[in-house]
């Protein structure tokens, strides 16, 4: 691994063959992907420039970052099909690794392959890691003094700079209480979330408790369970209170 140590960037070159279309054309194909956290929580994806198809097209935009430098803007054409602002490029970036690369903007472009899976959101941070693991702690979960669920079946799910999630079964839960909300949320690890709104008297709690239906098969583990916020509810362990964890989620 290669660390650019300017400002919280780090840059690293990835093993995994990366391909990225548009309108249904490849737009890039690299077995050289480049991995840069430009925020602490995941990277994005840098790709050789050698290793794009689509014309690139400068469209008269800059972007400044402190750490990375100044980028110029491009609009990507690949068989008249055009994604405008989709890419960026740092040709005198303070970071030399990033000058013969281009970023790509994830979601200006319609599918990602990492090999041949696709992958959603952002790029897999490979110093992530989920585990799933079944427990028989008595796990009861609590809103301003009503018991929501109550499971001695948790499934804890221990992800990399989050709190540990308890994904219980649903005859466990006051599913009653619960109604579906129009909120969902995609997770390179997990897949497709969907939320529900807690209903206790006459107060809502929107969006407190989430499950995957149909996990990403590395999370086969959690499906059809539910879960619950551990930052907003109060979350009883073998009896215990638990802290309520600061997060991004807070």
């Amino acid at each position: 691994m290669t660390e650019a140590k300017r400002g919280r960037v780090r840059v690293e070159t990835s093993q995994k063959r990366v391909r990225v279309y548009l309108g249904g054309q490849l737009v890039a194909d690299s077995a050289k992907p480049v991995l840069v956290w430009e925020s602490p929580h995941y990277p994005t994806y840098y790709l050789p420039v050698a290793d794009v198809r689509a014309k690139l097209e400068p469209n008269g935009t800059t972007q400044h970052s402190p750490s990375r430098g100044d980028a110029t803007g491009y609009d990507v054409v690949v068989d008249g099909t055009t994604g405008a602002g989709a890419a960026a490029r740092y040709h005198d970036s303070p970071l030399a690794e990033l000058r013969e690369l281009v970023r790509l903007e994830w979601n200006a472009m319609d599918e990602w392959f990492e090999e041949d899976e696709p992958v959603y959101v952002h790029p897999r941070d490979p110093y992530s890691r989920v585990d799933i693991l079944a427990s028989s702690r008595h796990v009861k979960v609590v809103i301003d003094g009503v018991t929501v669920a109550d499971s001695h079946s948790p499934r804890v799910l221990f992800e990399t700079g989050l709190p540990a999630r308890f994904y219980l079964p649903m005859t466990d839960a006051r599913m009653d209480l619960l109604k579906a909300s129009d909120t969902h949320t995609s997770c390179p690890y997990k897949g497709t979330a969907d939320y529900w709104t807690v209903h206790i008297a006459d107060k809502e709690y929107p969006d407190y408790a989430w499950g995957y239906r149909t996990p990403l098969p590395e999370s086969q583990k959690v499906a059809g369970l539910v879960c619950f916020y551990n930052e907003k509810v109060d979350i009883y362990v073998d009896g215990e209170l638990q802290e309520r964890p600061h997060s991004p989620f807070s």
